[in-house]
Parts: C-alpha cells; sequence; structure tokens
C-alpha cells in the first residue's frame, strides 16, 4: 500500500509518496499520477517529511531528516548517496561525482553521463537534493521538476548560478 499527501511548495503542489512507515518518492506536479494501490493520508512519515519541505522553502536548512527508502539499481543509490552528502547551499558536477565514484570503485574512469542518468532518476529529489548537480563548468543542466524549479531551488538556498 502507497500513502499519499499533497502539499503546496514555491514549485508547484508536491505529491510525497510513502510505503510502510518510509519516504520513497516526492512527485513534481508534472509527474502523473502515482502508480499502484494509493490511500491519501498523512501517516507520520509524510507529516514529516511536510515539515522538513516546510524549514526548507523558509530558507532554512532542516536539522532532521524524514526516514526514506529511495528504490532503484546498486549504481544509483550510490549516486543518491553522494548527492545526499553535498551541503545545503553548494553545488557540485556530474564530473565530480563520477570522479568520486571512479576512486571508490578503484577504476579509471566513470562518465558523467551515467552518473546523470542515476541523477535523473532520483525519487527523492529535495531531500537528496540532485538539483544541486550541475553540468561541466557549474553550467545549469536539466530537472525532473524543470529548470525553472531548479533555479528557485538554489536561489532559496543561496547558491552562485
Amino acid at each position: 500500500m502507497k500513502y499519499i499527501m499533497r502539499v503546496p511548495s514555491p514549485i508547484g503542489e508536491l505529491t510525497l509518496v510513502a510505503e510502510e512507515e518510509k519516504l520513497t518518492e516526492i512527485r513534481f506536479d508534472n509527474a502523473g499520477p502515482v502508480q499502484g494501490e494509493v490511500t491519501e493520508r498523512k501517516i507520520p512519515v509524510l507529516r514529516k517529511t511536510a515539515e522538513w519541505l516546510d524549514i526548507y522553502f523558509s530558507g532554512k536548512e532542516p536539522d532532521f531528516m524524514p526516514e526514506i527508502e529511495a528504490k532503484g539499481s546498486e549504481f544509483r543509490k550510490s549516486v543518491w548517496k553522494h548527492i545526499a552528502k553535498i551541503p545545503y547551499g553548494e553545488t557540485v558536477t556530474y564530473g565530480q561525482i563520477a570522479k568520486r565514484i571512479a576512486e571508490e570503485r578503484d577504476i579509471a574512469h566513470m562518465a558523467a553521463q551515467a552518473v546523470g542518468g542515476a541523477v535523473g532518476a532520483n525519487p527523492v529529489p529535495l531531500i537528496v537534493p540532485c538539483h544541486r548537480v550541475m553540468g561541466s563548468g557549474g553550467k545549469l543542466t536539466g530537472y525532473g521538476g524543470g529548470i525553472e524549479k531548479k533555479i528557485i531551488l538554489l536561489e532559496i538556498e543561496k547558491c552562485r548560478i
């Protein structure tokens, strides 16, 4: 069973999705309907996520995290782990993440494009801050919710764009 809760935000309505007691998705208003059996209910993890978002959108860094379960391949999970470590108000490039993963795996090279695919598949944006990942040279690149949403999020964090 999936539980959902819709919350307004400066970047449009967000749909929070949980299974059991873990957040599994944050969906932008352009993402379409949640698949499967869904019940709209404000369960604790969804209320905690909504509180986290309220703090975040007020321009502050939340000091707690909702419990998440991001579903994906081991490679994607490793990329999301790196994204989760990007400090509030800072950005990194796809290439920087690729280099870190290559070093971890003791391989000569990791393609930034592979990292980009994993970043784009992040099911819990904002909590796992994929908006902080930039193209080479700090160039603004795509974002699942749309580039205009990425710009707003970076401005909230006072990142240099």
